[in-house]
């Protein structure tokens, strides 16, 4: 045996021992946060419970004062079934508007139950007027302009992440 064959069987020998293998390093791949390629938000599953039926989302995060300030402003346009999530720390009765926003969007108000306080439906863009919760919310979600209506999701809906 050559020193260069011997050599090559060591190594196949170690890589068929490593504890690294290619499923493990897909595995600590995806499980690094998603991140959005607008955004740089990280992006995490969200699901709305009505009538029995669940639909799934992708929605951005939005936590900090400048991210939630942002929102999807300037945003041309957006996936079925993608949103942005602002988390509401400490929960609060907040007031959305459309300002600087391009595309029409449904503003889902959560409240500390995770089930749905109001939805202010097809906000119209660019318009300044405030749009309130109904009570103290612990998140706000905005999905699409009229995707609420279009998967029949309501106040008392539950709204998990």
């Amino acid at each position: 045996m050559t020193i260069r064959t011997f050599l090559l069987a060591a190594l196949a020998a170690l890589a068929a021992c490593s504890p690294m293998t290619a499923d493990a390093g897909q595995n600590a791949t995806s499980a690094a946060p998603s991140r959005h390629p607008v955004s740089n938000l990280e992006v995490i599953p969200l699901t709305i419970a009505h009538a029995g039926q669940r639909h799934a989302f992708r929605v951005e995060v939005a936590r900090t004062e400048a991210e939630q300030a942002k929102g999807l402003m300037f945003r041309t346009a957006m996936g079925a079934d993608e949103g942005m999530l602002f988390l509401r720390t400490p929960p609060d009765v907040p007031a959305f508007w459309m300002r600087n926003t391009v595309i029409p969007l449904d503003i889902i108000f959560v409240g500390s139950d995770h089930r749905i306080l109001n939805i202010a439906a097809n906000a119209v863009p660019y318009d300044e007027t405030p749009l309130p919760a109904r009570g103290v919310s612990i998140a706000v979600l905005e999905l699409n302009g009229g995707r609420a209506a279009q998967l029949r999701i309501g106040p008392g809906d539950t709204v998990t992440w």
